[in-house]
Order: structure tokens, then C-alpha cells, then sequence
């Protein structure tokens, strides 16, 4: 059966300024120069739909903007990549979620946030149908989506996910472990989980990445993914299939939104019918290549050039077995 869209992403969706290199914040009324400024859409479910459909997926957008000129540019970025923003919606009272991310020289991206119409996007009943119109549904950012998380909403959508045979993927937002009864309300319905390396610990309060995997895989998820930032990936699921999949040999500018570009091109890798390993070194090259530019989803082009960046790009740590990893 055809459906509209090939990549649903819900959830957090932010506006960010961006610049670089910053080393301190200017005292008192003090002025410092940069060399870079940008603005970005960023979050977990922003950089995910922009990345793939820059990999030529078709994509709808499903979060809340305010009434703002915020709002009104994070509806006009995400369109001029061909993503569908009817499901963008506004709500009065809250401003869009934004971000000033203040990128330091080795890539880290300490960041201001005001949080927005994230906390108060809701997807109805008469919704549902139209965000599951698709091969793929992601959430991105459980820990941000107040009104969604707190009735059980994400859980409802996730479970009516399964019952019709879409795939789910899975992300939160910097998590804790007071999120654990959020994120456990959904792994069931859950066929990938995304989380990073240190959010796995801080929801399980486990060091092993064995150990982080087979704990969220005994509260019900399919398969496990733990972004491993300068050391890759690591893959495990519940027929057993587990790997290591090094990370890309880049000069780093920037790391605002790698996990998130990852979430972009593992779920791209699956609508293209990708094995698990080649869907996990895709999200990886995206991750790689959203490094090496400022603001979420920079470095990244299109499939065809990231196809040549994995062909022609060094890995970090080649030869490893899972056995080798530090936290393994």
C-alpha cells in the first residue's frame, strides 16, 4: 500500500544562531569577534527531516512554531528543502523553541536555550491518520514535548505506529534519569532507539554499552543504536546482531546536531533498504559530514555526495571488534 511520506519527524523542532570560535562570553557590556555566524533549524526532529530530505525522501514536519518571525523563518528553512510543514502548527502564547549556540574551537556547542512551542504541540485524533501516512515515524525529543508526553500521547501515536506496520524510531533530549518512565511508556512500541552513549547511561545509570543495549532492550526495544560521538556507533538488537561502526576521520568545526543528522541518514538508509550495517555508516557519514560546517545539517549535501564521502573517507579506529570498545 502507498502512503504520502516516506519520513515523519515529530517533536522538537528549534531555531538557532550560531557562532564561532567562542572561548568566553564578553564581560559586562563588552564586545568579542567571531569568525562565523549562522542560523540553523536544529532539533531532534528538525535536523533528522532536513537531512533526509536532502537525501531525497519525502518529509513532513510535525511540531509547533509560535507566532513569531521565528516561527515564520523555521516554516520557510524547512520548506526550501522540499519538507511538507502543513503539520508545523502554530500556538498562540508561546514563543518558537530557539537556541544560541556559542561553538567552541574543538567543536563543542555550549548552548542558551528558551524553551517554546515545543512544550505545547499536541497531535489531535483527527491528526493521526496524516502523521502516519509514512514508512517511517520518528519522535525526536521526549523530554521537551511537555503536553505529549505528560497525557500519554506519544505513546498512543507510537502504539497505533506498530498496530499498522510503520517503522518508529526513537530519540529523547538530554535525558536523566527522572525521563526513565517517559521513555519506558514507549520503547515498546519501538523499533529503533537512538539515543546518544551518555543519555543511555543517565536514563539506565549502566557504564557498558552491552549493558546500556540490553537494558532498554529488556523494556521492549527492537534494536538499540548508541551514538558514540569520536568513536562511532554501536548497533544491537534482539535477534542478536550487534556491531561497531567507526566514526569518520573529519576535521571538526562544529557539533551542534550530529546525533540528530545520524537519526536523518540511519532512517534515510532504511527507506533506501539498506542493510543495518550500511544504514548505520549512512547516519554516521551524515553525522561526519554535519561536523565539518557550522549549524545543524551544514556539511551536509545530498545521497550521492555522501556516498562518495564513505568511499573515500578514513575511519577512526579501524579493525575494532566490540570487545575493543573502552565502555564495551
Amino acid at each position: 500500500m502507498s502512503v504520502a511520506f516516506d519520513f515523519s519527524c515529530v517533536g522538537f523542532y528549534t531555531f538557532d544562531a550560531l557562532c564561532r570560535p567562542v572561548t568566553e562570553i564578553p564581560p559586562e557590556g563588552q564586545t568579542l569577534f567571531v569568525e562565523d555566524f549562522t542560523l540553523a533549524v536544529s532539533g531532534a526532529a528538525g535536523s533528522a527531516a532536513i537531512v533526509a530530505a536532502k537525501y531525497g525522501l519525502r518529509v513532513q514536519a510535525v511540531g509547533g512554531v509560535g507566532y513569531d518571525d521565528m516561527g515564520d523563518w523555521v516554516r520557510m528553512k524547512l520548506q526550501s528543502f522540499g519538507v511538507d510543514t502543513t503539520m508545523m502548527r502554530r500556538y498562540e502564547g508561546y514563543s518558537t523553541s530557539c537556541s544560541i549556540v556559542t561553538t567552541r574551537p574543538n567543536g563543542q556547542r555550549p548552548a542558551l536555550h528558551k524553551r517554546g512551542a515545543t512544550d505545547a504541540f499536541f497531535v489531535s485524533d483527527s491528526e493521526i491518520d496524516r502523521v502516519l501516512d509514512t514508512k517511517i515515524l520518528h519522535v525526536g525529543g521526549v523530554g521537551l514535548m511537555n503536553r505529549m508526553d505528560d497525557c500519554g500521547r506519544t505513546a498512543e501515536i507510537m502504539a497505533e505506529a506498530r498496530r499498522r506496520g510503520v517503522t518508529t524510531t526513537l530519540d529523547v533530549f538530554a535525558s536523566t534519569s527522572d525521563d526513565l518512565p517517559k521513555i519506558e511508556a514507549l520503547l515498546p512500541y519501538t523499533d529503533y532507539f537512538l539515543p546518544s552513549e551518555e543519555e543511555a547511561r543517565a536514563l539506565s545509570g549502566l557504564t557498558h554499552n552491552k549493558e546500556l543495549a540490553d537494558f532498554l532492550l529488556g523494556r521492549g526495544a527492537k534494536c538499540v543504536i548508541l551514538t558514540l560521538g569520536a568513536e562511532g556507533a554501536y548497533y544491537h538488537d534482539q535477534s542478536g546482531l550487534e556491531f561497531h561502526s567507526p566514526a569518520f576521520d573529519v576535521e571538526v568545526k562544529c557539533t551542534c546536531g550530529c546525533g540528530d543528522c545520524f537519526n536523518g541518514g540511519f532512517a534515510s538508509g532504511l527507506v533506501k533498504g539498506l542493510s543495518p550495517r550500511d544504514a548505520v555508516e549512512l547516519g554516521q557519514a551524515s553525522s561526519a559530514l554535519n561536523a565539518t560546517g557550522l549549524g545543524s545539517q551544514a556539511g551536509v549535501r545530498d545521497y550521492d555526495t555522501t556516498r562518495t564521502f564513505i568511499k573515500r573517507t578514513s575511519r577512526r579506529g579501524l579493525g575494532y571488534d566490540v570487545s575493543d570498545l573502552k565502555h564495551a
